[in-house]
Parts: structure tokens; C-alpha cells; sequence
């Protein structure tokens, strides 16, 4: 096994441009020694079959609690033990409990609601002929989309929005942003308790209540798992969501060529966000597995209890499976890409982060067919973490009158 010093994979100078590097992995260390956030021992796996392989075979585990580092064990139960992180049996059961409140059928219901809540927040952008795109457009979209899903009222959605940020926000895999997680997690917890008792007690046409309801052979989520099932669609269709609208706008002003095919024909925007998710990878890595036994992989043999982590981005770039694979190619066919995870862990919200990337860029580039960034590529800063997205996306296009 060749070693090679890998960088701090989670910081935001990383994130600006990782695909040179895994470029250089999969051709000379496709299965390499690494650190998270520069502190916490993984195994980091390259190549696209073999990512397959960690997201597949049941010789990864996602239960790695006996592991947990001691930075980590303050997180309320519920916010561990969500579907990311359990297995069959246990994983099966949760699945098909919320399979049945979650379906595509109640996605698809949702495409008006998305449409509308586009529309209103370019209109609100459309008379100053800028835009903040993170911030009043790619985060207010899925965040709002998500408290009407699950019912939260508007007049309490401002503190829970902040909490679902701060509590997302601990992927980055970074110890201080943990700490300073803690308090929110709890405030998050403690708030959902409260919900779930008042849905109990007066349901609603919402997700929580279809939750309490769902059934399985007389199985009932108890209230931890109804407490991970809500953070579970926060992560799912929330920050996913955000970053795959903000990166596919930017890819797409700086392929003006892809840019103005859609804009041409908008019936390519289905496979315009199966590219997008290609070509931008909004999560870079699938959550870590740990080893249940020795495992080789690509003349790699991985101890057992080891944490391993599947590169979802370097597999979408990998030469063997896409043909040209930094080209970005709205109509490219096919695209067996690895954006949202593959097996029994394949992303529950992937419909509804599809729909609203298929809406949100369709409607931003019919309405603001100019737009154009007003700084330059290389000052635009990304977050760190597990999750590839971007802090701002300043851009500005020509007024209109709504």
C-alpha cells in the first residue's frame, strides 16, 4: 500500500477544488489512511466500484456507537440512532415505518408549493438586480418546504429554523463546531418533544402526524425514533437540497454553453440535476462505516472496527465509469451517479431534492436568464465539512419589474 499525506479534507480551502486530488488517489492510493477534520483515523476509498462496494456490503457497518469518539457522546440519543446510523434489523423496520408517511406520491403533491415559494423569493430579489443566492434563495427554498412538510407553524419557524442549522451544522465533523452544537441539539430535542406531544393530541395533514400513524404489522415509532425521523428529514432534504441549488447555479454560470441549453429546452432539467449531482457532489462523502472484520479492498486490507469512508464525489469523477468526467454534460446518459448513496442507506429525501433542484435552477434561469457572479471564483468561500456546499454566492443580473 503506497502512503500518501492527505490534507485536511473537510476545510473549506479543500472544498474550493477536491477533484485534482482524488484524481491522483484513484490512480495512485485508491484505498489511503486518512484523518477527518485532521483528527479522527479513516480509511478513505476513491474508485467508483469500490465505493459501491463500502455502500453495499454489509461488511461495513453504520453502527459505530462503541466508537463514538468521547467529543461525540454528549449528542442526544435521538440525534445518533437516526436511519444513517443503525442496521437491519433495526434499519429495515425504521425504513419501512417512514417509507409509508414519506412517499413519492406526497413529494409529487408538493411541486405547486415549491414553485410558489420560488417565485415568491425571486420576485422579492427580482427589483434589486442582486441576489445573495445561499442566503435568500438556496437555504429559505428547503427550509421552508421542510417546516410545512413537517408541520411546524410559522410563527414558531424562525427558532427552529435556527436550530436545525446549528444541529445540521455538526457534519462538519469538526470538535468546536460539535460543542457548540450541543446546546442547540437540546433546545431541538426538547422542542420536538413538545410537537410530537401537541400532534398526538391534535393531529394534523402534516409529516409528524403521518409518522405517528404509520404502522407496520402493529409496529409504532416510539418518540426517539420519531425525534430522528424529524432530523433525519432535516438532513435529507435540507442541506443536501441547499448546496445542489447554490453549486448547480454557479456550474451552470460558469458553463454558459450548458446554461443556455436549458434555458433553450427546460424539459432537460431532469437530467440537467442528475448531472449537477454528478458534477458538484453535494455531499463529498457518504457517512462513515466501521468494519465488522478484515476487508480488502483494491489490494487493501482494512482491519476489523476500523471507520471507513466512501467518496461519493471522487466516484462521480471517476474515469472508468463517466467518460470525460470534468466535463459537465446536462444530457449525459447514462449517469449512474452516486450523489445520494446507493443500497439500503440510498437517501430518503433524493425525490424531494430532486424536484426542488429540478425547480428551483429551471425557475431561476428563466426569470434571471443574465446571471452572472460579482466576485471572482476564486474568492468564493465553502463550509467545512462532510458536506461540500457554499457559504454565499454573490450574483447580480439585470432589474426587473415583478
Amino acid at each position: 500500500m503506497r502512503q500518501m499525506k492527505t490534507p485536511d479534507l473537510a476545510s473549506p480551502r479543500f472544498k474550493a477544488n477536491p477533484y485534482p486530488f482524488y484524481a491522483r488517489l484513484r490512480a495512485e492510493a485508491p484505498v489511503c489512511r486518512t484523518r477527518l477534520a485532521g483528527w479522527l483515523p479513516m480509511w478513505l476509498v476513491t474508485r467508483y466500484d469500490d465505493v459501491l462496494t463500502v455502500l453495499r456490503d454489509d461488511r461495513f457497518a453504520k453502527d459505530y456507537s462503541h466508537k463514538m469518539p468521547w467529543i461525540f457522546r454528549a449528542i442526544p440519543r435521538p440525534l445518533y440512532r437516526i436511519l444513517l446510523n443503525v442496521d437491519p434489523p433495526d434499519h429495515t423496520r425504521l425504513r419501512t415505518l417512514v417509507n409509508k408517511a414519506f412517499t413519492p406520491r406526497v413529494v409529487e403533491q408538493l411541486r405547486e408549493r415549491i414553485q410558489a415559494v420560488c417565485d415568491s423569493l425571486l420576485d422579492a430579489a427580482a427589483a434589486n438586480g442582486r441576489l445573495e443566492l445561499v442566503r435568500e434563495f438556496a437555504v429559505p427554498l428547503p427550509v421552508t418546504i421542510i417546516a410545512e412538510l413537517l408541520g411546524i407553524p410559522q410563527e414558531e419557524r424562525r427558532r427552529f429554523n435556527s436550530w436545525s442549522k446549528h444541529v445540521v451544522g455538526v457534519t462538519s465533523g469538526a470538535v468546536f463546531d460539535a460543542v457548540r452544537a450541543y446546546p442547540y441539539m437540546w433546545l431541538f430535542v426538547r422542542y420536538c418533544r413538545t410537537f410530537i406531544a401537541r400532534r398526538r393530541a391534535e393531529p394534523r395533514d402534516d409529516l409528524v402526524t403521518a409518522l405517528l400513524r404509520a404502522e407496520e404489522a402493529g409496529d409504532k415509532l416510539n418518540e426517539d425514533e420519531l425525534i430522528a425521523m424529524i432530523y433525519l428529514v432535516l438532513v435529507a432534504g435540507y442541506e443536501t437540497t441547499m448546496n445542489l441549488i447554490a453549486s448547480g447555479a454557479l456550474a451552470l454560470i460558469q458553463h454558459p454553453h450548458e446554461r443556455e441549453r436549458l434555458q433553450r429546452n427546460p424539459a432537460l432539467a431532469e437530467s440537467a440535476v442528475e448531472e449537477l449531482l454528478r458534477y458538484t457532489s453535494p455531499t463529498d462523502f457518504a457517512f462513515p462505516r466501521v468494519t465488522r472484520e478484515d476487508v480488502t479492498i483494491a489490494s487493501v486490507t482494512i482491519p476489523r472496527d476500523e471507520f471507513v469512508l466512501a467518496g461519493l464525489a471522487s466516484a462521480n469523477r471517476d474515469e472508468s465509469q463517466f467518460p470525460d468526467p470534468d466535463t459537465l454534460d446536462i444530457t449525459r446518459e447514462p449517469n449512474r451517479h452516486l450523489a445520494f448513496g446507493m443500497g439500503a442507506h440510498f437517501c430518503l429525501g433524493a425525490p424531494l431534492g430532486r424536484l426542488e433542484g429540478r425547480i428551483a435552477l429551471t425557475t431561476l434561469f428563466r426569470r434571471f436568464p443574465d446571471l452572472r457572479l460579482t466576485d471572482p471564483p476564486e474568492s468564493l468561500r465553502w463550509r467545512r465539512g462532510l458536506i461540500r456546499g457554499l457559504e454565499r454566492l454573490p450574483v447580480a443580473f439585470e432589474r426587473t419589474a415583478v
